[in-house]
C-alpha cells in the first residue's frame, strides 16, 4: 500500500512537475511578452539600437536616410529658388505695369490722330493690261498704302475702286483678311461712279498742271498699274477721255534725281500722307524717296540729270512701274501687322524679284 501510495504520489508529483513545467513556460512567455515595449517610439528606438549594433541596414532604410540627408543638403538651394521666384514675380508685375502704361500711351496717341477729309482712290481698272506677276506687285503696293494710312497722323479717306478680276482673286487667295480692313472703301465700281465727277483729280506725270496744294474737297486718283513702261500716257489720256481734272505732283519743283523719275503707287500715296503731316512738299519728298534715287534739292549742284527716254515724264508718274522701279532698299516694309488683315508684306514690293 505504501509503495502504491508512493507510486501514486510519484506519479502525481511527476504530473505536477510536468504541469509545472508547462505552467512555467506559459509564465515565462507571458513575462517576456509583457516585457516588450508597447510605445511606438520605444519600438523605433529599440529598432534603431538593434540596427546600429546587430542588424544590417535594409535598402529601404538606406534610401530613406539618403533622402533625409539630401533634403537637408538642399535647404539653401530651396531658399535661393524661393527668392528667385519671388523676384521673378515682382519683375513680371513691373513689366505688366509698363505694358499697361504703353498701351495707355498708344491709346492717347490714337486720340491725337486727326483724320483728313481728303479722299485718295486707287484706280484698279487696268487689270487686263497686267500679267499675274505684276498684279501681285500691285497687291503688295496696295497693302503698303493701307498699312501706312492706318498709322498716319492724318489718315486720308482711302478708296480701292474697280476691285475685280485678277487682283481680287489674288487677294482672296493670298490675303483673305482684306475683307476686314478698316478705314477703306473697297468697291467693284469705277471711281467715276463711286464719286462725284467734279471732285476728281487724276494724278499723272503727263499732265501739264502742277499740284501746288491739296484740296480737302477733292478726290485724288492714283492709277493702279504696273506696266513696265509699256503704256505711256495711259492715265493722262484716260483723264481727258472722262473729262476730269488732272495734275502732277510738284516733284520737279523741289527734287533733282539721278535716276528715272518713276514712282510706284505706294510712293505717291505715302508722299501725300507725308505732305499732310509736314505741310511741306520738299520735306515730304525727301522723307519718302529712297536714297538710291540720288535725289537732291532742286538747284543744288552735284546732281547730273540723266537723259530720259521718249515718253518718260520729268515728274512723278503714279501708273508706271518699270524694271528700274525702286525696290525701297531704304524703306523696306517690315512685317506689317495690318490689324485685322494680318498681312505680311515681303521685300521687293515694287521692283523686279
Amino acid at each position: 500500500m505504501a509503495s502504491e501510495a508512493f507510486g501514486e504520489g510519484a506519479e502525481s508529483s511527476a504530473a505536477f512537475v510536468k504541469g509545472g513545467d508547462s505552467s512555467g513556460k506559459r509564465i515565462e512567455h507571458r513575462v517576456i511578452g509583457e516585457s516588450k515595449p508597447t510605445d511606438e517610439k520605444d519600438q523605433l528606438k529599440e529598432k534603431d539600437w538593434n540596427i546600429g549594433r546587430t542588424e544590417p541596414m535594409s535598402k529601404r532604410q538606406m534610401k530613406k536616410l539618403m533622402r533625409e540627408k539630401q533634403w537637408q543638403d538642399q535647404k539653401e538651394q530651396r531658399k535661393q529658388k524661393r527668392k528667385e521666384k519671388k523676384l521673378k514675380r515682382r519683375l513680371e508685375r513691373q513689366t505688366q505695369t509698363e505694358d499697361r502704361n504703353e498701351e495707355s500711351a498708344r491709346k492717347r496717341f490714337k486720340r491725337d490722330v486727326t483724320p483728313s477729309n481728303i479722299r485718295v482712290a486707287l484706280d484698279c481698272s487696268f487689270d487686263s493690261l497686267m500679267v499675274l506677276k505684276d498684279v501681285k506687285k500691285l497687291h503688295k503696293q496696295i497693302q503698303r498704302c493701307y498699312a501706312e494710312n492706318r498709322k498716319a497722323t492724318h489718315p486720308v479717306k482711302m478708296y480701292l475702286t474697280s476691285h475685280s478680276g485678277q487682283l481680287k482673286k489674288n487677294m482672296d487667295e493670298n490675303d483673305k483678311g482684306w475683307v476686314n480692313w478698316k478705314g477703306i472703301v473697297i468697291t467693284s465700281e469705277h471711281f467715276s461712279e463711286a464719286m462725284e465727277k467734279e471732285d476728281l483729280v487724276y494724278l499723272t506725270s503727263d499732265s501739264p498742271n502742277v499740284l501746288i496744294e491739296l484740296d480737302a474737297t477733292k478726290a485724288y486718283i492714283i492709277g493702279g498699274l504696273v506696266d513696265h513702261n509699256h503704256h505711256k500716257g495711259l492715265t493722262y489720256n484716260k483723264a481727258l477721255e472722262l473729262g476730269i481734272a488732272h495734275a502732277q505732283l510738284p516733284l520737279g519743283n523741289y527734287v533733282k534725281m539721278d535716276s528715272r523719275k518713276v514712282l510706284t503707287v505706294n510712293h505717291v500715296f505715302e508722299i501725300i500722307l507725308a505732305y499732310l503731316e509736314k505741310e511741306d512738299w520738299q520735306e515730304a519728298f525727301f522723307t519718302i524717296l529712297p536714297q538710291r534715287k540720288g535725289a537732291v534739292p532742286a538747284g543744288q549742284p552735284g546732281s547730273t540729270e540723266q537723259n530720259e527716254p521718249d515718253g518718260d515724264s520729268d515728274t512723278c508718274d503714279s501708273t508706271e512701274n518699270g524694271t528700274e522701279a525702286v525696290a525701297q532698299e531704304d524703306k523696306q516694309p517690315s512685317e506689317l501687322n495690318c490689324e485685322e488683315s494680318g498681312t505680311e508684306i515681303s521685300e521687293g514690293i515694287d521692283g523686279e524679284t
